[in-house]
């Protein structure tokens, strides 16, 4: 068991290149160790013999939230695989401390709690935000209550008891982009949280804008294999020791397996997000130029995601790819494509929906590693595909609007 990992390094090392610290962060005591890749601990329960002074160290971290001195007591408390990945993932973003969790709802949880818990229930958000993160916010299932405004009114916005704002950039679907540091400046001394899920820190590092908290579901581009799920937040020592309370109280930990991996992910990041990006600014320009397309989506920033609305049926392109997966989620060294209407933001109501830009002849695509010409060449065939859309038999109901039975909107993944 490698304890000495689940502590923060005494020494921070020297500035480095990201995609230095892509390969190294979080594994810098290796070679001490004698280990070339980093250990796996499985562990739920950690052997004690000296019970005063784990009632200490307990009694510490539930008055700090600081990771304890010494090996784990228990899995919910802390782990050493997964200290790995966070000490990565803020070397990467630029911050002292990460938090990882079960999903990236699981952190967007643990942070709403956070805040409600010292009495700043208000919430000052952009659309679009992913679909879940929208519901989240509107349906006040956390006790919070939520502003929705532009950036132009965020200041206006805000509260005595404002707690946060929340922005997405690039935003999902759209891929609209706004200016961190005009908004940071606007929030004054309420923290800005920005989800950076679709940039990666291989694009942009929020905290050097003026934002103070980062977001993101570790299961996309972290990951990038579409096979681990997982969300992290990375901020100041003080927000993290305080999201490890919750985390620990309310069990939304990130399995080690998961942190494993996710470590592991981040090792090629910069090269994947950047060889995917070059291919999806390809496909964003052929696409602006074809008269079957109505608009094309990408952001400035760049990056690897595409989002075009069509003029045609969007559900007989979804029908029709071979090669591009038609699936939810982003990230994967794969290609997919997606109906946001339909499924990741199938759960925010209509009218909202339509208004941040989210149309139904809107198509969202995770641009992977794939040839550039043979993802073209899929994409193609199926906007001019004539063949019918394929029918799904569902007891559901259709929806029609706010009345709509609940089940008839359950979002999928983002």
């Amino acid at each position: 068991m490698d304890s000495a990992s689940s502590k923060t390094p005494s020494t921070t090392p020297p500035p480095r290149a990201l995609a230095t610290e892509a390969v190294h962060a979080g594994r810098d005591d290796l070679a001490a160790l004698g280990l070339h890749a980093p250990p796996i601990d499985l562990s739920t329960t950690y052997p004690s013999y000296d019970s005063r002074g784990e009632a200490q160290r307990i009694d510490a971290f539930a008055t700090t939230g600081a990771r304890l001195d010494g090996p784990p007591v228990y899995a919910r408390l802390d782990n050493p695989t997964t200290a790995r990945f966070e000490t990565a993932l803020a070397r990467l973003e630029g911050t002292a401390s990460a938090v990882a969790f079960a999903s990236g709802m699981a952190a967007l949880t643990a942070v709403l709690l956070a805040r409600a818990s010292m009495g700043l229930r208000h919430v000052v958000a952009v659309r679009p935000l992913y679909g879940c993160s929208d519901h989240l916010l509107g349906a006040g299932l956390l006790g919070t209550e939520v502003t929705w405004t532009d950036p132009a009114g965020i200041s206006d916005a805000i509260r005595p008891d404002t707690g946060l704002v929340i922005v997405e950039t690039p935003a999902n679907p759209t891929l609209a982009e706004v200016d961190i540091r005009a908004v940071a400046h606007s929030c004054g001394s309420v923290p800005l949280l920005v989800d950076n899920t679709f940039a990666t820190p291989v694009l942009q590092r929020p905290v050097e804008h003026g934002a103070r908290i980062v977001l993101h579901s570790a299961t996309k581009y972290l990951g990038g294999h579409g096979d681990v799920m997982g969300g992290v937040v990375a901020c100041d020592e003080e927000f993290a020791a305080r999201l490890r309370q919750v985390r620990f109280a309310t069990g939304g930990v990130l399995h080690p397996m998961a942190g494993y991996l996710l470590l592991r992910g981040l090792a090629t990041l910069p090269v994947r997000v950047r060889a995917a990006s070059a291919s999806a600014a390809e496909l964003s320009r052929r696409l602006s130029a074809d008269p079957r397309i109505a608009r094309v989506h990408y952001p400035e920033l760049g990056g690897a995601m595409v989002s075009f609305e069509v003029y045609g049926d969007p559900h007989r392109v979804i029908a029709a790819v071979r090669l591009i997966t038609p699936a939810v989620s982003l990230g994967s060294v794969d290609s997919l494509i997606q109906h946001p209407a339909s499924i990741s933001h199938r759960i925010v109501d209509e009218g909202d929906r339509q208004a941040s830009g989210v149309g139904d002849r809107l198509l969202r695509m995770s641009v992977g590693l794939e040839d550039v010409e043979d993802l073209w060449a899929d994409l193609c065939q199926a906007l001019s595909s004539e063949e019918p859309v394929r029918q799904v038999v569902s007891a559901r109901p259709a929806r029609t609007g706010a009345g709509t039975a609940p089940d008839s909107r359950r979002p999928a993944g983002r």
